[in-house]
């Protein structure tokens, strides 16, 4: 378990050297979840906010971020976005405590 979580703080290392760090991102919105992906936390969830998102999070605003997990490449992050999609909602709070959102991301 302890290898696992060492490699991922690797493969995040890695990927904030070369400038191309993508994320996971789990939004807790008026009915539900969104789960998206993104090179730009801060900037795709004010897209959310301001309804130049998704369309689901058009009809169902966010309320709140909840989670966002990075990966070393865009690849990895959709692979990783479908296996969460195909979670309950449940499990997907599981995992945004497991990967809280960000300080630096947050919104005002």
């Amino acid at each position: 378990m302890l290898e696992a979580a060492m490699s991922e703080d690797a493969m995040s290392d890695t990927a904030s050297a070369a400038g191309g760090v993508w994320y996971v991102y789990l939004l807790e919105c008026r009915r539900g979840t969104y789960v998206g992906i993104t090179n730009d936390l801060a900037r795709r969830y004010r897209a959310h906010c301001d309804g130049r998102g998704a369309r689901y999070t058009r009809a169902n605003p966010p309320v709140a971020p909840l989670g966002a997990r990075p990966f070393a490449d865009r690849a990895a992050a959709s692979r990783a976005e479908y296996a969460l999609k195909q979670q309950r909602a449940a499990q997907k709070r599981g995992w945004a405590q497991r990967w809280p959102w960000p300080e630096d991301a947050r919104p005002e």
